[in-house]
């Protein structure tokens, strides 16, 4: 090992997505040795913006020997079967991954893991109706970890969008890891900073389309019905704002029934963003659609509002690949927040 990379907690990053997490914790002066990732995109993307430290691979097919070892192990198994926006199917494959990441926790025997994953968890149950979240914490407890499970909010750490995610630290053997102190807060108050708006973040940025020096910030295509949407919400407005003889079942329905408020959403421009998903390309998955401009985000935008330096650039075969990077990614500026509290226990 060189002498730069001596004193720094050498990390193992599974379910590594586009790097998200990992450049967090790179951020805070963590060396990631090895990652993995079964997306070719986000595997090439990882290899473009983090490091060449990842493999393209089921991580069910590799054997836990060939992981080198390490004092941390990050990552968020495929999260999909426990989302609020999914069906909650707890036997699909996905869903299984979760007793992956144990198996090869228990192989490594890190000093610390740290695992990311919805808020969904909390409450998704399994075949047998037992909650998934004890039977895990069960699990981890089992092969020798002390826990701090948390609801955290990524506004909270300075990240210009409220997103939720549910994190469990666990520390081998004694101690128990207390999580950072929020440094911000909706209103500013307490000593803490005010929670840092849509505008802060992405207001300096050309108009769409307009610069090409920009990567990734080009004007998002929109259908006619879509252009007619957009055009009606006002900022912090959602469905209710659109004439209702728009030609949309699905928006008269919500504007008959009620739910999903942020659908069709304009985001506030002295307000954090929505979660930004998947699918911000579309005004009918959340609250997508810029604050002050007639169109939806741009992926450049949408890569400031999850808190990647403009230096990031998205490597992929399609643009559907590349949002799914981004939307799934974990805000960097979060993890190394949470890298740099973790430090202390290590």
């Amino acid at each position: 090992m060189n002498g730069s990379a001596q004193n720094k907690p050498i990390v193992v990053s599974l379910f590594s997505g586009g790097g998200g997490l990992d450049l967090g914790f790179k951020q805070a002066g963590y060396d990631i040795v090895w990652a993995i990732d079964n997306n070719k995109d986000a595997v090439a993307s990882y290899k473009a913006n983090v490091g060449e430290n990842i493999i393209l691979a089921d991580i069910n097919k590799v054997e836990t020997s060939r992981i080198p070892p390490c004092s941390v192990v990050i990552g968020g198994p495929p999260c999909q079967s426990f989302s609020y926006a999914g069906k909650r199917n707890t036997q699909d494959a996905r869903g299984q991954l979760v007793w992956t990441y144990i198996k090869i926790i228990d192989a490594l025997k890190p000093k610390a893991f740290l695992f990311e994953n919805v808020v969904g968890l909390k409450t998704a149950r399994s075949s047998d109706g037992g909650l998934i979240i004890e039977a895990l914490m069960k699990a981890f407890e089992e092969i020798g970890y002390t826990l701090s499970c948390k609801e955290v909010n990524a506004a909270d750490y300075g990240v210009p969008q409220l997103r939720k995610r549910l994190i469990i630290v666990g520390l081998r053997g004694k101690g128990k890891f207390v999580f950072p102190e929020a440094t911000h807060n909706a209103d500013g108050s307490g000593g803490k900073k005010k929670y840092v708006s849509v505008s802060e973040a992405i207001g300096n940025l050309p108009p769409a389309g307009s610069d090409s020096s920009v990567p990734d910030h080009e004007m998002p295509s929109m259908s006619a019905l879509d252009k007619y949407i957009v055009s009606h919400v006002k900022p912090g407005g959602n469905y209710m704002d659109i004439p209702s003889d728009v030609p949309s079942v699905r928006i008269r329905r919500l504007q008959r029934d009620g739910g999903h408020t942020t659908c069709y959403g304009r985001m506030l421009p002295d307000k954090p963003s929505y979660t930004i998903n998947t699918y911000f390309n579309r005004p009918n998955v959340g609250c997508n659609i810029h604050y002050a401009a007639d169109r939806l985000i741009t992926a450049r935008e949408a890569l400031r509002l999850q808190s990647f330096p403009d230096s990031y650039i998205p490597v992929s075969s399609s643009k559907q690949g590349r949002n799914l990077i981004i939307g799934n990614a974990v805000p960097p500026l979060m993890a190394k927040h949470l890298a740099l509290e973790l430090k202390k226990y290590l």
